[in-house]
């Protein structure tokens, strides 16, 4: 597959769009995928040739050779990721400059070899946006709100990425479909029902127990032959309703999936790309497939299809060749550092185009080993691979990769524990590892294939749509279900709420763009909290760069209102993370404010040591800084402004507020991490204001099992806050509001019921009369939405911020809306998706929308607006700093103080 170079932003995308499809292009059909059940009999396996060659044996013998024994379980030491620091890993505008903490390196627990090996694949649900059946029987509590639409703001005319489908047809009619004798295989009953296709028409949707019609056949018996056996078969056709068309979502996904194949489209895990017209990126390794997100799903608007442009990246080398480059340089290691860069990540199997997540490595299996079928017939990994795909293994000494199933695929098998065993050979990577995301170089290359400007991405949707109604097949299948789609995007209008003032200490202004970080740094700050016993731990080699870090750390906080007196200055000689802590805990005393921490260079290893020891052997607030970061002298003072911002912030200071008309108001924030390729306990996060211009917090956590998203311990969380809220105020909050992060669509239930009942109850603790209005929303960024503007020339280009949607493209019987509170100057925005799923408040939707987008601009990691509110951004913050660092209760005498920061 060869790519045509780095042609400009969205290149790839724009020649998916506009070239005829290259020939000779692969469009064989995919072979479905077989389970594999092993016999777990080792004496199967067969023996090793005499002079074994290839890279997998040298995978095997090399480790057997280096440790003389079996891998044993254990935990891979983390690494340390580049640009250690205690700031946000974002781009900062307006001299704004990163100092670090970019996405630490995540460490994978090995476990032992699975003692049965098969393979089992589910098919990919229609889309990632479709709609669970749970979710649509959502309860909401929302009192007065029959009305979800606002008015407040000036108008403005919108497009999105929605397109309207129109179904000319009164109902699409449900059958129940059963077989006397029973048919178990799904294939068989399609093929005995399909032999009375001049009974029930060509057009038709089956699963395999429920056929869909456009039409109305009377119920029914019909005799069929089994091909296999020519024994006769009962087919019971049984009609059970007439479905309205905003009721047949799931067929409508189902034929959009034909749709799909008709483009030629390869489906990868739940969305379609095009692997023919890639592109390379050579200098990485890596491959760009431009593809589409598609879902059709009932909206305010009406029946909709949401569409949206995507890439699938993709890594050249195999997972094999990958294994013996680590090989080459680990090589008494190499099963650890193995483990530590394969598990967790996700691989390609282009044979099939499935997806699969490497969970284990079968070091002691490969592909000559043997597996019995479900139909009893034994067969080898080789030969398998040969006859069903037509893939000639080359190397038979390499290890098995092992994909265990997920939650459903277990409750789908009868809890029955099924796992995928993959050949390294045939496997690709896919997505990119942290230390990719860590490169600047590697992500400014993808992102000029990648990044996409509004008008582009409007001009592809619209010749999206010209490439389906060009289309003879697609204009026959959308015909039959009598299914029209418009030819443009859809067009709405929105409003922009008005502009908010920041208010300082002797100053309050309204930015012209939501980016304030020249006034905070020139004024002084809302409340500022005096310097006066701090110590800076260095080594050696940065003794003057500390020494110039102090003398600008005199001049910026003078600007800010800060006094500061000079800190105690510690030299160790040398950089080891032992001499670090030992320093530190001689330094710490009851009256001590704050640990600066100059490390010479990043390391995960270290980090964590003083982090745990100043946030959970200790209760101090600390300060990582890099050296490199204030090693240029021409950005020393801007970097410095910053920092000692920041340090405001961690003693319990206050940088800027707003305008906040609701009085004895709490605002909570909830997000949970996952520490998913370790398989550890996830963290809850739980974040609370404490006074009335919601600038101060008081924070909590919790643990729970491991990818559970639902947290069990708010009770706890949600209790102490409200204590500590009324020991500031001297009375209780009569309403509170939780913006609730992380949550899917298919949980929202869950989170109105379970968590909210959690929530509720710990009223009573305060008094049988105390019951404030509760309000529940939950917030979603990782969503398919766009929203486009347009300019006085006509040309679409993102939203101002504050543009807030509320009708047409939100979700039909739900309190939501869409909030643009960002300002993007790069690629196309994406606006945060707000769910009320329970509010008992008075609030009308304009206080809600103008709320929420007021806390995006609460966030003192960032003088301007941020994605989500203030206090699910920290919450976010919290949960990773435990979760990746810490992972100990931090000590709660830090919990009225913005420490994590």
């Amino acid at each position: 597959m060869s790519g045509f170079g780095r042609g400009g932003r969205g290149a790839a995308l724009l020649k998916l769009l506009d070239e005829p499809r290259r020939p000779g292009a692969s469009s064989s059909p995919r072979p479905e995928p077989v389970k594999f059940h092993s016999n777990g009999d080792s004496s199967r396996v067969g023996p090793v040739p005499s002079r074994p060659k290839g890279r997998g044996f040298m995978l095997a013998a090399l480790g057997q050779q280096l440790t003389g024994k079996e891998e044993s379980n254990g935990v891979s030491e983390p690494r340390m990721p580049s640009g250690k620091g205690d700031f946000e890993p974002k781009s900062y505008g307006r001299g704004f400059s990163p100092i670090g903490e970019s996405q630490l390196s995540r460490v994978s627990e090995r476990h032992s070899p699975p003692q049965g090996v098969t393979s089992k694949q589910s098919p990919p649900p229609s889309s990632e946006t479709a709609v669970d059946e749970q979710m649509k029987k959502i309860h909401i509590s929302i009192e007065n709100k029959e009305n979800k639409i606002g008015t407040c703001g000036t108008r403005v005319e919108l497009s999105a990425n929605y397109i309207h489908l129109r179904c000319e047809t009164d109902a699409v009619y449900q059958y129940a479909v059963s077989y006397e004798p029973q048919i178990d295989s799904r294939n068989m009953r399609a093929h005995l029902l399909y032999q009375h296709s001049d009974v029930i028409g060509s057009v038709r949707a089956f699963d395999g127990a429920t056929l869909y019609l456009p039409i109305k056949v009377q119920s029914q018996v019909f005799k069929s032959i089994r091909p296999t056996d020519k024994v006769d078969v009962m087919v019971n056709l049984k009609l059970v309703k007439e479905l309205p068309p905003e009721a047949c979502i799931s067929v409508y996904n189902v034929i959009f999936r034909r749709v799909m194949d008709k483009l030629k489209l390869k489906q990868v895990g739940r969305h379609y790309f095009d692997p023919s017209r890639s592109v390379e990126v050579p200098q990485h390794k890596l491959q760009i497939w431009p593809g589409y997100i598609t879902a059709i799903n009932e909206y305010d608007g009406g029946l909709m299809l949401q569409t949206d442009m995507s890439h699938k990246v993709l890594c050249y080398e195999t997972v094999l060749e990958s294994m013996t480059t680590i090989i080459q340089h680990s090589q008494r290691n190499f099963r650890e550092v193995c483990t530590r860069e394969l598990i967790g990540s996700v691989v390609l199997t282009r044979y099939n185009n499935k997806t699969y997540r490497i969970d284990d490595i079968a070091w002691d299996k490969n592909p000559k080993c043997t597996f019995t079928l479900h139909n009893g017939q034994e067969t080898s990994f080789v030969d398998y691979y040969r006859r069903s795909y037509n893939k000639e293994i080359k190397d038979l000494n390499q290890p098995l990769l092992i994909s265990r199933p997920k939650k459903k695929d277990k409750n789908r098998n009868q809890g029955q524990e099924e796992v995928i065993c993959l050949i390294p050979e045939l496997s690709y990577r896919t997505g990119l590892t942290d230390a990719m995301r860590a490169d600047f170089r590697v992500m400014k290359d993808l992102a000029t294939h990648t990044r996409i400007t509004p008008n582009q991405r409007h001009f592809g949707l619209t010749k999206f749509v010209e490439r389906l109604y060009g289309n003879p097949e697609i204009l026959e299948e959308l015909q039959k279900w009598n299914i029209r789609l418009d030819k443009t995007p859809i067009r709405l209008e929105g409003r922009i709420l008005p502009k908010e003032k920041i208010h300082l200490r002797g100053k309050a202004f309204i930015p012209p763009i939501p980016d304030w970080g020249r006034e905070v740094c020139r004024e002084k700050v809302i409340s500022a909290v005096d310097l006066t016993d701090w110590v800076v731990v260095f080594s050696r080699r940065d003794a003057q760069r500390t020494t110039d870090f102090i003398q600008m750390m005199f001049q910026v906080t003078r600007q800010m209102g800060i006094n500061m007196s000079d800190p105690v200055r510690l030299e160790i000689p040398d950089d080891r993370t032992e001499s670090y802590l030992r320093v530190i805990r001689d330094a710490i005393n009851p009256r001590l404010q704050l640990v600066v921490i100059i490390f010479p260079t990043s390391r995960d290893d270290r980090y964590n040591a003083v982090k745990k020891l100043c946030c959970y052997e200790s209760a101090v607030p600390s300060q990582v800084i890099i050296s490199k970061t204030i090693g240029q002298a021409n950005k020393l003072r801007s970097v410095v402004q910053k920092i000692a911002l920041q340090i405001n912030c961690k003693l319990g200071g206050e940088l800027w507020s707003l305008d906040i008309p609701l009085k004895r108001l709490m605002v909570v924030g909830i997000d949970v991490y996952h520490d998913s390729p370790r398989n550890k306990k996830s963290i809850g996060a739980f974040v609370a204001s404490t006074n009335n211009l919601l600038t101060r917090w008081y924070s909590r956590v919790c643990f729970q099992m491991p990818h559970q998203e639902l947290i069990d311990g708010l009770r706890l969380c949600f209790l102490a806050a409200i204590k500590k809220y009324a020991e500031l105020n001297h009375a209780l909050p009569e309403k509170i509001i939780i913006f609730r992060d992380g949550v899917g669509d298919g949980q929202l239930s869950m989170v109105a019921d379970y968590e909210q009942k959690q929530l509720s109850e710990c009223f009573a603790s305060f008094g049988a009369n105390y019951n404030p209005s509760l309000a529940i929303v939950v917030v979603q960024k990782r969503i398919n939405t766009r929203i486009l503007g347009t300019d006085h020339t006509g040309q679409m280009t993102n939203p101002a911020p504050g543009v807030v949607v509320d009708h047409s493209i939100t979700r039909k019987g739900w309190y939501d809306f869409f909030l643009v509170s960002q300002h993007v100057r790069q690629g196309t925005l994406t606006p945060t998706h707000y769910v009320v799923v329970h509010d008992k408040t008075t609030l009308k939707p304009d206080h809600m929308q103008r709320l929420a987008y007021k806390l995006t601009h609460l966030y003192y990691n960032w003088p301007g607006t941020v994605r989500v509110p203030a206090p699910c951004q920290y919450a976010h913050k919290l949960a990773y700093l435990v979760g990746q660092n810490i992972q100990r209760e931090p000590h709660l005498s830090l919990a009225d103080k913005l420490y994590f920061l």
